[in-house]
């Protein structure tokens, strides 16, 4: 019985060998595992660097679009123009790299600060060129002459000058915040010293008529008689000024054949100059008082601008030193 069952054994092998044979060697083969390539790496969602949403960008991405945004130009505005200026320019550079790796530590919906590099020198530079563009300084009223014998005086215009350090601030706060609307600067107004309604006396003489105008400005003031140059001595025309100014002159001989054998005249009722004295840019000519009422209205003088002396006395007292006088021949 034990016999049999071994006999059994051997031919099922026997068998089991001849199947083998007939299909070759035993063959072992395995199904690798399945590869997929790794997600790239993004920044968390709702992550904001500056002012630029980055959620959801690899970290390169991210990094373009920050750059992008910050080089934005400044837009700067004055009065109408606008200025864009490359925040280069102005010595700025944003730290990029250091938002990025903040912001790939961040959670979800966080603001990442973007800090920004100033060289403060190229920012006042740039301010200081601007001013240089914009500043104008103020026109002063200028007296330019007569119309129709009157005085003409240019009308002041003010002047404006760049407020630069609050202008430099301006700017800077715009490239720490990485705002790019426009950001006003302004300018200080700056008065003309001379303006026309505030322009002293102007005299006019009519040499012919016999007549001194006196203005205030532009604005007629008062008149008075005068006696002027003989035909021989005529007063000159044109365009002067008072440069001396005495009361109670002493008289002193001109160096003309009219006056030789002459002496000086102190101060007194005999006086041919009155009581005071009017010195023009004219040499040996000036205005004065005259102790002969009488001439006033002819051509009477050696080429001075006889008046009487209480009107003497008091244009005396209403104009000064560089008081602009004009002769015309009307």
């Amino acid at each position: 019985m034990i016999v049999a069952a071994s006999f059994a054994c051997l031919a099922a092998g026997v068998f089991s060998a001849a199947v083998l044979a007939a299909n070759g060697p035993l063959a072992i083969t395995t199904t690798p595992p399945a590869t997929t390539a790794p997600e790239p790496e993004v920044l968390p969602l709702g992550v904001v660097i500056g002012k630029t949403e980055v959620g959801g960008l690899t970290p390169v991405d991210a990094t373009g679009l920050v750059k992008a945004t910050f080089d934005e130009a400044v837009k700067i505005r004055f009065g109408h123009r606008t200025i864009l200026v490359a925040p280069d320019r102005l010595g700025a550079t944003a730290r990029i790299r250091l938002a990025i790796e903040q912001a790939r530590r961040a959670f979800p919906d966080t603001h990442v600060p973007l800090f920004v590099n100033f060289q403060p020198e190229s920012v006042s530079r740039y301010v200081k060129a601007l001013g240089r563009r914009f500043d104008r300084p103020a026109k002063n009223a200028e007296l330019v002459g007569l119309r129709a014998q009157r005085p003409w005086i240019t009308k002041e215009q003010p002047g404006r000058a760049l407020r630069q350090r609050a202008a430099v601030r301006t700017i800077v706060t715009a490239l720490r915040t990485h705002q790019r609307s426009p950001v006003r600067i302004r300018a200080s107004r700056i008065e003309a010293a001379t303006t026309r309604a505030e322009w002293g006396p102007i005299i006019v003489i009519r040499r012919d008529s016999k007549r001194l105008n006196l203005y205030r400005g532009m604005r007629f003031w008062k008149v008075f008689g005068v006696a002027t140059g003989q035909s021989s001595y005529a007063t000159p025309v044109g365009n002067f000024s008072i440069v001396q100014m005495s009361r109670h002159p002493w008289w002193y001989p001109p160096d003309s054949d009219w006056a030789k054998g002459e002496k000086p005249i102190p101060p007194g009722p005999g006086n041919p100059l009155g009581t005071r004295w009017m010195g023009l840019s004219a040499p040996g000519v000036g205005i004065h008082g005259t102790p002969d009422p009488a001439s006033i209205g002819y051509s009477a003088s050696h080429g001075c601008i006889r008046m009487r002396i209480p009107e003497a006395e008091w244009l005396f007292s209403h104009v000064s030193l560089g008081t602009p006088v004009y002769i015309v021949s009307a």
